[in-house]
């Protein structure tokens, strides 16, 4: 239980991220500058408090997997534009756990038992479906609904997923580093890949500056992800964490004014029930 409430924690830090960086507001580019600034100043003050041991290794590929982690946040960042926080958001968080558990089960062979196939199949088929009713749009609602540009914002979803599982799979199925050791050498990377992003003419606009309150957020999130597995274990808390996607849904709503019709709301209920359900059976099928 106790690894469980830790794994609620990265679920209200990073599912706040989306929504708060665009009420903030800034281009794609400032919000994902500004974040990495706030990572950064959080992982130097992780540092000089544990100050763990680090090796050229370690560096070499905490800042190559900070550079792939912009790719996707920057990303997600331009789908939420596109497509509103609350529609991005739980397309971003499914479509990272259909394919990493993909690449873990073809690839790394993660699932070994009938019934790890059995439940995670269910799993992937809710998490399809959840995040299909998520996104899926009422045809009355597109003259209120500015947030149009769906291919566009699948393109950018298409990137930043790439990005994010690439990263997932380099820090959690290659190379297995402690993340209190990486987290200093990922963060160099993210401002790196997030100045190449702005093509090096960064800027320290009120953006910038502001955006830096969600890389705290990103931040805390990561800390309480190693508290949740430690406590309850990788898979579990990885799974929880990306229920933060609901807490999206629900900030680009009520913070946002993203508006929907009565019939896109009863959608979304019946997604965010079949995420939770799957995220958790895949959870299950992993540990």
């Amino acid at each position: 239980m106790e690894g469980i409430l830790y794994a609620l924690v990265p679920m209200f830090a990073w599912g706040s991220i989306g929504f708060v960086s665009n009420k903030i507001g800034g281009r794609p580019s400032q919000q994902t500058f500004g974040m990495t600034l706030g990572a950064l100043l959080f992982a130097v003050v992780v540092w000089l408090i544990v100050r763990p041991e680090m090796s050229l290794k370690l560096w070499f590929f905490g800042i190559l997997g900070g550079i792939i982690w912009s790719i996707g946040q920057t990303g997600q960042f331009h789908a939420m534009q596109y497509m509103g926080v609350s529609v991005a958001n739980p397309l971003s968080s499914g479509s990272q756990l259909v394919l990493g558990s993909l690449i873990g089960v073809l690839v790394f062979h993660e699932w070994t038992k009938p019934i790890q196939f059995v439940i995670g199949s269910l799993a992937l088929l809710l998490l399809v479906v959840g995040f299909y009713f998520s996104s899926k749009q009422d045809d009355t609602n597109s003259e209120v609904n500015h947030l149009h540009n769906f291919s566009k914002g699948f393109r950018a979803l298409t990137y930043s997923t790439i990005g994010y599982v690439t990263y997932a799979v380099l820090f959690n199925n290659i190379m297995k580093f402690d993340v209190l050791s990486v987290i200093l050498p990922m963060a160099v990377g993210m401002v790196i890949g997030a100045a190449m992003f702005m093509s090096f003419k960064v800027s320290f606009d009120q953006y910038v500056i502001k955006n830096s309150v969600v890389g705290l957020l990103w931040g805390i999130g990561n800390i309480f992800m190693l508290l949740a597995a430690s406590k309850a274990g990788l898979a579990i808390a990885f799974s929880f964490s990306q229920l933060g996607a609901i807490i999206s849904i629900v900030g680009g709503i009520l913070f946002l004014g993203e508006r929907k019709t009565k019939k896109e709301m009863r959608w979304v209920v019946t997604g965010i029930i079949c995420f939770i359900i799957g995220a958790i059976l895949l959870g299950v099928a992993k540990s």
